[in-house]
């Protein structure tokens, strides 16, 4: 399933959801709906259950009854105290990339 601008899903869907590239996009996933599939936008706010890999371009957030047995891939993550993630947290590189390297203090004189 393609979609522009914003999608809420409420019921079940078995196959992959996917906003337009390079389009500002929001994909909602309801409390009670189900997805047996990967999910890609922008921002992608989660409080169902969702079967397959994650993509979020920007945001990922997960409400308390978020599920996700699947790969998470964001650039930001906010997640709600309750939500579930059975799979690899992946962070966008680049965000990765700008942090500074930490150096160790040594005890040496």
């Amino acid at each position: 399933m393609l979609f522009a601008d914003g999608i809420r899903i409420d019921g079940e869907v078995v196959g992959d959801v996917r906003a337009v590239p390079d389009v500002p996009s929001i994909l909602v996933v309801s409390e009670s709906a189900k997805v047996q599939g990967a999910l890609h936008a922008v921002h992608v706010i989660i409080n169902g259950t969702v079967e397959g890999p994650v993509h979020a371009t920007e945001l990922l957030e997960l409400q308390p009854k978020a599920r996700i047995t699947g790969n998470v891939h964001y650039k930001a993550l906010e997640m709600h105290q309750g939500g579930v993630i059975s799979g690899q947290m992946c962070p966008a590189t680049a965000l990765l990339e700008d942090k500074p390297t930490l150096k160790l203090a040594s005890n040496a004189t």
